[in-house]
């Protein structure tokens, strides 16, 4: 096999990254929706967003210890099942609670898989694709915002929330069919006992560097959690308009998620300081300029650009501390970003909900990524001094 080309197996996997980013954020298209059908405030509806985080947060490490003893495709298959299963409970939700059940167990699905599924890539191609590799899987996560939660969105505006939900449901039975029919059950090498896996906790690096995701990438969905009810409450939007606005940050990330996996590849230190920075400035852009409805929209696809680039960045990052740990590292740095997507789902929730109201949030998104900045400074302070302690070694 070229491993200097981007293989078909990874495709695959960006197609069913595509279904599970979908599913985890097409919530943020429909929040008026559930809110009225349900009869529950917005802020409320935003809480579905936390539950599928948490659920990745807890969920994934935990489910990755268990699964790395098993052959890799049946993994991937199962956790489709799964993910199946989640989004035709959620379809069918009678209840706020059926509903917010139905997200953990679809919720269950994400860490796994993309942890599983990155290693699973890199280890596909060459080294100096790694990079491009993990960026590409995460592509499905990108393109999930650009065409998935749009087209999700107005699937909800045509024909009622159900119906975005059994779609999302077709879409993990297709993913499921192509990862059964092309991903080989060898060659993908074999899981490291898991106190080996553990032990790569015991590096400081990797703590710091899951801590960076944490931190730095809570004002992610702080705002674009709550995107629908700023650019209807304060930029004054009509409903309908969402669908075309979710699409312009969409295109926003997947532009950001090339130029962050180019940049990583190129110097990771330089990239994740940069990245992150870029991001609090677009927060603070939007909130400057959404009593404008084209400085908004702007804002916003810059706003995408800015948060996505940090991805492969982030991720990289984490698995390069892993060591004999890297799909458990891979998961915990998916349950960290989950972790920062639950925070920034109950943190927009509670201002959209206060007195301060939708015009509030991305000033409040801002707080928490600038403790990720004095993270980021530390881990590259760090690895600069342990280059130059060993350099023989090549990373």
């Amino acid at each position: 096999m070229n491993k200097d080309k981007m293989p078909l197996q990874v495709w695959i996997l960006t197609l069913a990254a595509f279904a599970i980013g979908t599913a985890e954020f097409v919530i943020a298209g429909l929040l008026p929706q559930v809110a009225a059908a349900l009869a529950i405030t917005e802020g409320q509806a935003g809480y579905l967003i936390s539950a599928y985080a948490l659920a990745i947060v807890f969920g994934g490490p935990l489910l990755t210890i268990y699964l790395a003893r098993f052959n890799k495709k049946a993994v991937l298959a199962g956790l489709m099942v799964l993910f199946i299963v989640g989004n035709l409970l959620s379809a069918f939700a009678p209840n706020y609670e059926v509903l917010m059940v139905s997200r953990v167990v679809a919720g269950l699905v994400q860490g796994p898989f993309y942890g599983i599924g990155a290693v699973v890539a890199t280890n596909l191609v060459s080294e100096k694709m790694a990079g491009r590799a993990v960026g590409q899987m995460f592509a499905g996560l990108t393109l999930a915002n650009v065409l998935g939660v749009p087209g999700g969105t107005w699937i909800g505006l045509q024909f009622g929330w159900h119906a975005t939900f059994l779609t999302v449901a077709a879409f993990g039975v297709v993913a499921l069919l192509f990862i059964l029919g092309a991903i080989t059950a060898k060659g993908h090498g074999e899981a490291k006992a898991i106190g080996r896996q553990l032990a790569a906790f015991k590096n400081p690096m990797l703590l710091i560097s899951l801590g960076i995701t944490v931190f730095a990438w809570s004002g992610f969905m702080t705002l674009y959690g709550y995107l629908a009810p700023v650019a209807i409450h304060v930029s004054g939007f009509a409903d309908t308009a969402v669908t075309w606005i979710l699409v312009m940050v969409g295109i926003g990330l997947i532009v950001g998620n090339t130029l962050g996996g180019r940049s990583s590849d190129r110097n990771l230190a330089r990239a994740s300081m940069f990245w992150a920075v870029a991001m609090i400035a677009s927060l603070l852009l939007v909130g400057l300029v959404m009593d404008n409805q084209l400085g908004f929209v702007i804002a916003a696809f810059i706003f995408g650009i800015a948060s996505f680039a940090n991805v492969p960045a982030m991720q990289l990052r984490v698995m390069k501390h892993g060591g004999e740990g890297q799909e458990l590292a891979a998961t915990a740095n998916i349950s960290a970003f989950n972790l920062a997507n639950a925070f920034g789902g109950f943190l927009g929730g509670a201002v959209l909900d206060s007195h301060w109201g939708a015009g509030a949030i991305p000033f409040a998104a801002i707080a928490v990524p600038l403790i990720g900045l004095v993270l980021i400074g530390k881990a590259n302070r760090a690895e600069r001094k342990i280059a130059l302690l060993t350099p023989c070694q090549s990373h």
